[in-house]
């Protein structure tokens, strides 16, 4: 693989005018031969956030809420993202976004943006993460690398330090449901808000709980952000409340070092065949 690694390089895109902005889909950002869905609504994000940037009632805004329909998976390459502000308000703003391929739309997005919570404490949290995963990995814990056994499909790895806690991925022997861990960070530089968005699809499928393997594509995923990460690692514990037998549903909730949620994320994804 050529080019650069770093996830904010991923990020970049240069504006077309008229709310279109040019940019890669990064070799590197991949899960596969193609392109990570989380990685694709990352950018989707980027560019929402670029054209409300100078108005005058978006300061500060993110990305707080994030839907994207997919509609077809995309190989690195050029791209172009088309942007339309739907709203543009005090406090919550509005924008679509396609993301083009060769003529053809992969991913279609609604984008919230508004300004999240920041060291504030909340009414009422119930986070799940606290009790189960430490803020640093654990000892001895291998990040995704030479010699891993998901360094063939996980080429995100290349741009993150990603370390999943294998024993999570097979079926739990008291039979209970899927629960997969994951601690995160870039490479050489702080995870930002789309990084955070990106932590949102991170997992391996869940349905590996259940010993189906192979591709499970995302058809729909919806993500909120509720802070700005703390410099450090990100925990991320993926979850799901039923697999059928074509569709299943998949939970993240990814939590900073200092604790807090920062981003909550649920997708409809396809059941990978038997034997895949």
């Amino acid at each position: 693989m050529t080019g650069s690694t770093l996830f904010t390089d991923a990020m970049a895109l240069s504006s077309a005018g008229d709310g279109v902005y040019g940019g890669v889909l990064n070799e590197h950002w991949t899960i596969g031969p193609k392109v990570h869905g989380g990685a694709m609504l990352a950018l989707c994000a980027n560019a929402a956030r670029a054209e409300l940037t100078g108005m005058d009632r978006a300061d500060g805004a993110e990305p707080i809420a994030v839907s994207g329909s997919f509609l077809w998976a995309p190989d690195p390459g050029p791209m172009e993202v088309v942007t339309t502000v739907r709203k543009r308000g005090r406090r919550v703003s509005l924008v679509d976004v396609e993301l083009n391929q060769q003529g053809r739309t992969a991913l279609r997005a609604a984008i919230t943006m508004g300004a999240p919570e920041q060291h504030v404490p909340p009414l009422l949290s119930v986070n799940p993460v606290l009790a189960l995963m430490t803020p640093d990995p654990p000892p001895g814990l291998e990040p995704i690398g030479p010699g891993h056994p998901m360094a063939d499909i996980v080429h995100l790895a290349h741009g993150c330090d990603i370390r999943p806690s294998l024993t999570t991925f097979t079926p739990r022997s008291d039979g209970g449901p899927p629960l997969i861990e994951y601690w995160v960070r870039p490479k050489g530089v702080a995870p930002d808000v789309l990084f955070a968005l990106l932590c949102g699809d991170v997992s391996a499928p869940v349905t590996f709980g259940v010993n189906r393997f192979g591709w499970a594509p995302t058809v729909q995923l919806t993500a909120y952000l509720r802070a700005r990460p703390a410099d450090g690692w990100l925990r991320v514990m993926c979850t799901t409340t039923q697999i059928g037998q074509d569709w299943f549903d998949e939970d993240h909730i990814v939590v900073d070092c200092e604790g807090r949620i920062i981003v909550q994320s649920r997708q409809l994804a396809l059941v990978p065949a038997a034997g895949g």
